[in-house]
């Protein structure tokens, strides 16, 4: 169900607004920067409060959400017209409104749910056996991977053979299913797995700061090791409360925002969780801006629809992968062969944009396109319906790298069709690298796993997921200051260059941990037994 929302909404709000992506823009702005701003403060909720609250809490917010917008959406599907002449059109931008902060509401709370269940429950489920979570992790992924296939293709089919009003109310069904499903299974979870019950106290933020320097000074354990030892807490005893005064209640926020930050730029995988937020500063993937620019590059709908499965499957690839390199190199090694197998793949990319075909013109300055709306008031663009044969011909008439029809107009004289070889390059890459991407990820992210305390995993996290958010709203704004084909190329080398940046951390990160066993692959972390630690050295979850 939220995957479907999420490919739908989009759609919706294009369709709302006559075909234009300012609501999409407008909805991904917020989005983005709601997740940046709040993520350490929803990681701290997900601290302070009990695993089985946090998970139904979310859930519950997430799914009446996308149900309660999509009842607004059809509303507006139906009567639009007159909501159009109603206080001269101000009750539709409210409709509008609506809709946006509602769906960013879902998101914020989608986020919650993924880190509750991904970063901590995963975690406690697992227990001490590092390759049953390498595991989990894993299917969690593939899951994650056939449904971003599949809850588009059934959107799609539904919006194409009935209307956006029936999509609208398909979505908002769906959800209410789910959500009953996805309840009574988290129940049964907990049920089987009482240690979810036991949950550290939170710290203090003073407290907090003195674990944090105490782990920066203590030696990194071999990779060998039980997953990290839970910080003993208990000691720790809570404090009668004090009247707090309006001034704090309103400062908490913040300093929850600061020491979240402070407390992940401590944490011994920092450059790891930064190496990973750097991959997010790109172009190379499979999200409307690669899809536009495919268009533009003459591929037609169906071959793209192919190219997106192919990815799909080299994606599940990548989590096959990260199993069995885990199992023979370890896990710090799994990351560091994944990022050179992904930087490796992106090389032809960045060979891409010097083939034949490519649109890049380092005569045609990146920003022509938006200094000409802003300071020279020319109008947007309008494209007039072509003819439905012509819409994804490879031969691009009139519109593509120099590709303009005689002036004389002679029907014969036909233009050369765009070189398929710059774009072909450019695919290959992107899909090739998703099989490194994703066995990188989920190497960082049991990285996280292991490393985070219990009583800070969820503020961490939410961090981590503040730093993912801003590469990505970075890249974004890269896009909308450099819009036009020629400038696509420049685009590809700086993300490119941000990859390489991204997995030069992790190499920092590698190096750090391991020393000069870094290029020793040998079979480390064999599955962990209770009874091969000492008696007090035992993980609290």
């Amino acid at each position: 169900g939220d995957r479907m929302w999420h490919f739908a909404v989009s759609v919706f709000l294009v369709e709302l607004y006559g075909n234009s992506l300012l609501l999409t823009a407008v909805y991904g702005l917020v989005v983005a920067g709601s997740v940046l701003l709040l993520g350490a403060l929803i990681g701290d909720w997900v601290d302070k409060n009990s695993r089985l609250k946090v998970a139904q809490t979310s859930l519950i917010v997430q799914n009446s959400s996308v149900i309660l917008c999509g009842v607004i959406l059809m509303i507006i599907f139906l009567f639009k017209t007159q909501l159009l002449t109603l206080y001269h059109g101000w009750l539709l931008t409210l409709c509008y409104i609506l809709v946006i902060t509602i769906a960013n509401i879902a998101n914020l709370a989608s986020t919650a749910t993924a880190i509750t269940i991904q970063r901590d429950w995963i975690v406690v489920v697992a227990g001490e056996d590092r390759s049953k979570l390498a595991d989990m992790n894993a299917t969690i992924r593939r899951i994650d991977q056939l449904t971003n296939i599949l809850a588009p293709m059934a959107v799609g089919q539904i919006m194409t053979f009935g209307s956006p009003m029936i999509g609208c109310g398909f979505i908002s069904g769906w959800n209410l299913m789910s959500m009953c499903v996805e309840y009574l299974l988290l129940w049964k979870v907990y049920q089987k797995t009482p240690t979810l019950a036991r949950k550290s106290a939170k710290v203090e933020a003073s407290e907090l700061k003195q674990l944090n320097a105490k782990k920066d000074s203590d030696v990194k354990p071999a990779e060998g090791v039980q997953l990290i030892i839970e910080k003993d807490v208990s000691g720790f005893e809570p404090q009668q409360e004090k009247e707090v005064g309006c001034t704090a209640r309103i400062a908490e926020p913040f300093i929850t925002f600061r020491d979240g930050w402070v407390a992940y730029y401590n944490q011994p995988v920092f450059l790891a969780g930064m190496g990973l937020a750097f991959l997010y500063m790109t172009v190379l993937g499979f999200d409307c801006i690669t899809t536009g620019y495919a268009y533009t590059q003459g591929l037609s709908g169906s071959v793209l629809s192919l190219l997106m499965g192919a990815s799909a499957v080299t994606g599940i690839m990548g989590t096959v992968a990260f199993t069995w390199l885990r199992r023979k190199c370890g896990l710090i090694r799994t990351g560091l062969i994944s990022g050179v197998a992904q930087f490796a793949c992106l090389i032809l990319c960045a060979i891409s944009v010097f083939m034949p075909g490519s649109p890049m013109d380092l005569t045609v300055s990146p920003f022509a396109d938006i200094s000409a709306r802003l300071f020279e008031n020319e109008p947007l663009p309008t494209i007039a319906s072509p003819e439905p044969e012509m819409i994804f011909a490879t031969g691009m008439p009139n519109l593509l790298n120099g590709s303009i029809a005689p002036a004389d107009g002679d029907p014969e004289m036909s233009p050369e069709p765009v070189p398929l070889i710059s774009v072909s390059l450019l695919f290959a890459g992107v899909i090739a690298a998703r099989v490194g991407l994703w066995s990188f990820d989920l190497t960082v992210t049991q990285l996280l796993q292991e490393n985070v305390i219990e009583s800070e995993r969820g503020i961490i996290n939410g961090v981590q997921n503040s730093m993912n958010y801003l590469l990505d709203l970075l890249h974004f704004i890269m896009v909308i200051l450099a819009p036009n084909p020629e400038a696509f190329g420049l685009l590809v080398l700086i993300s490119v260059s941000f990859v390489a940046m991204g997995h030069i951390m992790y190499f920092r990160f590698a190096q750090k941990s391991l020393g000069k066993q870094l290029f020793v692959c040998h079979t480390p972390d064999p599955k962990a037994a209770p009874d091969s630690s000492p008696p007090g050295n035992t993980s609290t979850v």
